[in-house]
């Protein structure tokens, strides 16, 4: 429970007046439910035994007014500190999102996105539990612990000290119960996050699945995650039901010993009938936040392992860090001995290359030739692992990312459409210009198709673009790429899914703006590139042919094996 209140003491300072407003309503809920205790002590003393026609008149008043106070108290107690609490998680919401999306593309190609997606929700609504409830009741009945407290020691020491002996002893069983919730909080958690991650699996290749029929083996594995996430819970729920009992039986011995010592007091006329009814009742009062408190101990060992985990990704710092020099304009890009490793596997060894503005370089070879990893290494996905890649004579690392990226357009053969209007996915990132953007459409041989749909330009797109074709996606994709004026431009496999017309089309309006421009393009099609300025054919990891497509056709024996597999294919 101090790890907790630590964790989230920062975010707390923030809200100085919301506090005073909530502990002001505590206050008010605290001596409330204690003026309820008192309260009767005078009904049965002064009304009901000796007759009191003045107190008659004046408790029904004061009955009011006591339950007046603890109800205004609840109200502002309740809004403020839920007010406090929500506004925390937005604000832990938006720097967890931000956090994760800064983070390398190593790091986060080896998270799940289930299991990220698990953390950011379900992780999530679990510490929501404990900023938005759970910490305002801990506040309120350790307020209302030692209010009653000090009101039941006040009424009768000796009374009071049958129970305040008796009920800590509970503890001890409820401490063995919370480390045992804890430990299985965090395995249920794990679990919910393996149960999201097989889902998202699931719909994200729903169409392999689909084609395969392979529902019936899908849904075993499902499953299994299932049956494994129930187990962990079921766990959780029997250790709660246990901690009521256990608190239950302490709290009837310790009220029952306290009963009978106050009723004996009551025979032998050392208290009254309402001074032993008062405490009594406070006594009960007493035991509610005590029981409260022990339930709020186990659910916190849930919102402890949730918060370990949180923190395991805030942990995590990004190793592609952004330069400080802003990059103003694109002339040279060089590649010196670069190499790059991911892990133990050698992606690319001794690359050397100095590309030039108005130039065309295709990246082409096998699968697993380097390609890729060429890409990842130019928008600075990844960092070299030896050798240095220099942007204007100046170490790529050097600049600004936001900087960079602004003057880089990546086109990839997989097309990510945004769940947005045709302009929105055009514009993205950038200030919209709707001229501008069907200028970039039309280049892009999308114009056609975009002005016959249903709201032209500002049609809406579904959720990874399902509402349009293969092709129109990669229109669209390139569109966003021409739009923004980039000074490098990459197409990774941007025309594989357009008809011959369409590509040459495309090529026609990119070899219009290649001038501005450096261009590097992955090709499986050499047929594309043939009008390359520099084609370098990769073969694991290293440049083993360079040239123009002539060139390497008529002298390489590389070259001129992959030309014919390409047309096989």
């Amino acid at each position: 429970m101090k790890k907790l209140f630590k964790y989230f003491l920062p975010y707390m300072t923030n809200y100085k007046k919301e506090f005073i407003f909530a502990i002001l309503g505590m206050i008010a809920v605290a001596v409330g439910t204690a003026g309820t205790a008192q309260m009767l002590k005078p009904i049965l003393d002064d009304i009901f035994i000796n007759k009191d026609q003045t107190m008659l008149s004046t408790i029904p008043v004061m009955v009011i007014g006591i339950f007046a106070l603890k109800s205004i108290g609840k109200f502002i107690q309740t809004y403020f500190t839920a007010y406090i609490g929500d506004d925390i998680v937005r604000k832990l919401r938006d720097k967890l999102a931000l956090h994760l999306m800064n983070q390398d593309i190593a790091y986060l190609n080896k998270m799940r996105s289930g299991e990220l997606l698990s953390r950011i929700t379900n992780d999530l609504n679990r510490v929501q539990n404990v900023v938005s409830t759970l910490l305002p009741a801990i506040m309120i009945k350790i307020m209302l612990i030692f209010t009653l407290t000090g009101y039941v020691i006040y009424q009768s020491p000796t009374l009071a000290f049958y129970f305040l002996v008796i009920m800590p002893l509970a503890l001890f069983p409820l401490q063995i119960l919370a480390k045992k919730m804890k430990k299985y909080s965090k395995r249920s958690q794990e679990s919910t996050s393996n149960l999201t991650s097989r889902l998202t699996e699931i719909f994200n290749n729903i169409e392999v699945i689909k084609s395969n029929s392979s529902q019936a083996f899908e849904h075993e594995r499902f499953k299994e995650e299932n049956y494994r996430f129930f187990t962990f819970s079921i766990k959780q729920v029997r250790i709660n039901a246990l901690t009521g009992p256990a608190l239950e039986i302490f709290g009837a011995v310790a009220i029952s010993i306290a009963v009978y010592v106050g009723a004996m007091e009551v025979i032998r006329d050392e208290i009254t009938v309402g001074t032993f009814f008062a405490f009594i009742t406070a006594l009960f009062m007493l035991y509610d936040p005590i029981k409260v408190l022990a339930n709020i101990h186990n659910q916190m060992q849930d919102a402890l392992a949730a918060t370990e985990r949180l923190q395991e990704l805030f942990d995590n710092q990004a190793t592609i860090v952004s330069g400080t020099e802003k990059l103003q304009k694109v002339e040279k890009v060089e590649f010196k001995k670069v190499g790059l490793n991911y892990e133990d596997e050698i992606a690319l060894e001794n690359i050397n290359l100095q590309a030039t503005k108005g130039k065309v370089y295709a990246l082409v070879g096998d699968s697993g030739a380097g390609k890729s990893s060429f890409i990842n290494l130019l928008v600075r996905f990844y960092d070299p692992s030896s050798g240095e890649i220099l942007l204007n004579n100046k170490p790529l690392k050097s600049y600004e990312l936001e900087s960079l990226h602004h003057k880089i357009a990546l086109v990839t053969q997989r097309i990510f459409i945004f769940q947005d209007s045709v302009l929105a996915n055009i514009c993205y990132g950038m200030e919209p210009n709707r001229q501008k953007a069907i200028e970039a459409l039309k280049k892009a041989q999308a114009w056609e198709f975009v002005e016959k749909l249903e709201q032209g330009i500002d049609t809406p797109l579904d959720e990874f673009g399902v509402n349009l074709s293969g092709g129109q996606r990669q229109r669209i994709a390139l569109a966003r790429a021409i739009y923004k004026e980039p000074e490098i431009l990459i197409l990774d496999e941007a025309t594989s899914a357009l008809d011959n017309k369409s590509e040459k089309a495309i090529q026609i309006a990119l070899e219009g703006l290649k001038e501005s421009m450096i261009t590097f393009v992955v090709a499986h099609r050499l047929s594309t590139i043939e009008k390359a300025d520099t084609i370098l054919l990769l073969e694991k990891g290293k440049i083993i042919e360079r040239g123009t497509y002539q060139a390497l056709i008529e002298n390489s024996t590389a070259f001129q094996i992959l030309a014919n597999k390409t047309k096989e294919n």
